[in-house]
C-alpha cells in the first residue's frame, strides 16, 4: 500500500495466487472498533469477516486471511471460505466485496471470543454492518 488507508476503513490488499489450485491471500487490517463491528459477521457459528474487494469470488471458495484487529500488534492467519459475497452495485449501498467464514477449529474459537471481546456490547448494537 503506498498511502495510508482512513483510520475506519478496513483494508485489504490484493489477492495473490489468483490461480485455482491455491486459495486467495489477503491481508486485513482492521485500525478501529467501528470498523471491524462493519466487518464482523457473527451469524456465523464460527465467527467471520468481511472485506471489501472488487474481485469476484465463488461460494465456497478457499481465502487465506491475515488479520490484524484493533490495537494489537499480532497477524491472525485463518484459513476460511467464501460464505458471503456482496455483488457491485448492491441495494443500500452496500460495499462489494466477501464474507469469510472461519474455519471450525481451536484458533479460530480463540480468535472469535478475542473479536468478541474487543467489541463487547457493540456486538448487541442495531447500527448497519457491511453484511446484515
Amino acid at each position: 500500500m503506498s498511502a495510508n488507508p482512513p483510520a475506519s476503513t478496513p483494508q485489504a490488499n490484493p489477492p495473490s495466487g489468483a490461480s485455482s489450485a491455491r486459495p486467495s491471500v489477503v491481508q486485513l487490517a482492521i485500525k478501529e472498533k467501528a470498523a471491524l463491528y462493519a466487518a464482523y459477521i457473527p451469524l456465523f457459528k464460527e465467527g467471520g469477516v468481511f472485506f471489501p474487494s472488487a474481485r469476484d469470488y465463488q461460494l465456497g471458495a478457499d481465502v487465506y486471511l491475515l488479520l490484524t484487529l484493533p490495537d494489537d500488534p499480532q497477524r491472525y492467519p485463518v484459513a476460511g471460505k467464501v460464505a458471503w459475497v456482496t455483488p457491485a452495485k448492491a441495494s443500500g449501498n452496500r460495499t462489494q466485496g466477501v464474507g469469510v467464514r472461519f474455519p471450525n477449529d481451536e484458533k479460530s474459537r480463540q480468535l472469535k471470543l478475542k473479536i468478541e471481546e474487543i467489541l463487547g456490547a457493540h456486538l448487541a448494537s442495531g447500527r448497519p454492518t457491511q453484511t446484515i
